[in-house]
Order: C-alpha cells, then sequence, then structure tokens
C-alpha cells in the first residue's frame, strides 16, 4: 500500500497518477477525498489528530506527505510540527518508509541563484523557519537511524488543471486569459523557475519506488535557465495569442494590498524569492534517473491547451 496524506491538490494528483506504474494499492488520505486512478482507497481523515494519522498510515509500504496547510505563517507555526510530529511516529510504528513533498523557503536568502540540496538552511521568513524545523525532524531520525525518509524538493510549480494557488495560475494565466494585464511581485527582470507538476509527480513517484534514494534530500527535475518574470509573461501572452500587459507589484503596494487581502499579508516576508535570481538546480535528479525535465515552452503550450482552448491559438 502505498499511501498519500493530504490528497485533493495538484501535487497529489499528479503523484496518484504516476503511482500506478509501481503498484494498484494507493490510498488517499484528507478531509474529503475523491479517487483520481479507479481502484483507489480513500480514507476521511483529520490529519492533525495522532490515531486518524496512526489509522492512515497502518499497513503502508511508503507514506507521501503532501498536505497543505492554510497560507499563514501562524497557521503553519501551530499545524505542521505537531502534524509532521504524528507522521513520524505512525511511521517509525508501523515500518513504514516517508516521502515528504516539500519547498525551498528553508533556504538562505543569499543563495537562490543556484539553488542544490546542498544550499545552506538559513530561512530568512517565518514560514522558513517552519519549514526548516521539519527538515531536521525528519532527517534527524534518519541521522538515529529510527526513520527511513527522503525529502523532494521543488521549486514554485505550475502545470495543467491547478485551479488555486499556483503563483502563475492566479496572477499571470489566469488574467492574461480575461483579457487583463497579469501581474508579477517584487520584479519582472529577475529569472524564477518553475517545476512543471507531471514532472514532480512522476519524479517523487519513481523517487518513493527507489531504494537506494532513501535517506537524502532531492530536487525534482525542474528545467534550466528559466525565464525572468518579463519573459514568462510574454511566452504565456504569446502562447495564448493575447497582448502581454504587465503590472508588477513593488513591496510597499503588496503590504499595502495586505491590509484588505490577508493572503497578500502573507506574501510580504516572502518577497525576497522575487527580487533576485531564482534558480533551482536539478541535475542530481537528472543524472541518477536520467531525466530530462519538461520545457518551459512545451509546459507553457500543456497548460493553455488543457485550460485555456479558446484562449490560446495552438
Amino acid at each position: 500500500m502505498h499511501t498519500i496524506l493530504g490528497s485533493g491538490g495538484i501535487i497529489a494528483s499528479e503523484l496518484a497518477k504516476a503511482l500506478t506504474e509501481y503498484t494498484p494499492h494507493i490510498r488517499l488520505v484528507s478531509r474529503h477525498p475523491e479517487r483520481v486512478n479507479p481502484k483507489d482507497e480513500l480514507l476521511a481523515a483529520d490529519l492533525l489528530n495522532p490515531l486518524e494519522v496512526d489509522h492512515a498510515v497502518a499497513g503502508s509500504k511508503v507514506v507521501y506527505v503532501t498536505i497543505g496547510f492554510p497560507y499563514s505563517a501562524k497557521i503553519w507555526q501551530r499545524t505542521w510540527p505537531t502534524f509532521m510530529g504524528h507522521v513520524i511516529k505512525a511511521c517509525k510504528e508501523h515500518g513504514c518508509k516517508l516521502v515528504f513533498f516539500d519547498n525551498i523557503y528553508m533556504y538562505d536568502d543569499g543563495q537562490l541563484d543556484g539553488m542544490t540540496e546542498n544550499t545552506l538552511i538559513n530561512p530568512p521568513s517565518k514560514k522558513g523557519k517552519v519549514r526548516a524545523q521539519l527538515v531536521h525532524m525528519i532527517m534527524g531520525e534518519v541521522k538515529n537511524a529510527n526513520l527511513t525518509a527522503l525529502i523532494a524538493r521543488c521549486a514554485d510549480y505550475y502545470g495543467p488543471g491547478i485551479t488555486r494557488n499556483g503563483m502563475l495560475r492566479e496572477m499571470v494565466f489566469k488574467n492574461l486569459a480575461k483579457g487583463k494585464k497579469a501581474n508579477w511581485l517584487g520584479s519582472a527582470q529577475h529569472k524564477h523557475s518553475f517545476t512543471y507538476t507531471p514532472d514532480a509527480g512522476k519524479a517523487t513517484a519513481l523517487l518513493g519506488n527507489t531504494d537506494d534514494a532513501y535517506n537524502q534530500i532531492w530536487h525534482l527535475p525542474t528545467a534550466t535557465d528559466p525565464y525572468t518574470g518579463k519573459e514568462w509573461i510574454e511566452h504565456i501572452a504569446q502562447t495564448m495569442g493575447v497582448t502581454p500587459k504587465i503590472q508588477v507589484a513593488p513591496k510597499f503596494l503588496v503590504r499595502l494590498m495586505g491590509v484588505f487581502i490577508p493572503i497578500m499579508r502573507e506574501m510580504v516576508e516572502m518577497l525576497y524569492q522575487y527580487d533576485r535570481d531564482y534558480v533551482f538546480d536539478s541535475s542530481k535528479f537528472e543524472k541518477r534517473f536520467n531525466f530530462t525535465p519538461t520545457p518551459y515552452t512545451k509546459g507553457i503550450q500543456e497548460v493553455v491547451r488543457s485550460d485555456y482552448s479558446l484562449t490560446s491559438k495552438i
């Protein structure tokens, strides 16, 4: 049994699709789980309840954590360490391997141009400090030989079927499709890597089913030579067949918007990711598994073809 804790999001869905190559036994766990594959086992659970986490993990060979809590530093501080403690305890008790789908928030803000698995952990934000705590919890257990686990880390992501939360989806694809200006945060002059979600799902499934991939950290496959914010908007607009109009929100404006829009208030501490080059290196994974990430031009075409076909000219 391969169990996904936090099903329903785009990463969990792509992972569930990819896991069918390795097993017919897939358990999807969330408050209101829905099948991705016809034979998926569904389990409704409150994943902040230790007994329900234990029940969800029991009988699993591999447990994948793809859950997302509301985007709030206060909520993250309260929920993430508690949840991860329950998961680690259950995996240890039931002898399950753990795969944690992670982001890059814990990295030093001076080392974002060329991030690798060895980039310094020195989080500049409250949310980043939470993510660093989770890494220490997992890898501490690995170091003490109490747990078999790996961390699969991706950049910001984009892909077909993302109906919420994706930065490119919400601020660029949707706005351009409606004839509005695309929004970008901080500065549109810096490079910004994005991981293509089908690649992330396939790679996470592959890692979870590769014995010697455990007890280390992996960057998931992400195309090289990323576009600047301006170039992302231009390429997306060209693929859609619309005019590439852009509006950049500097920090003072994001802070002002945060007075009225809670999610923008939470973005203020993360704006450092948009005022410098943000380049993600996945060469370790690519070399080990002979995997070529989806090029950005193809990824954009697939998103437009899948979700914006009425706008697209391709």
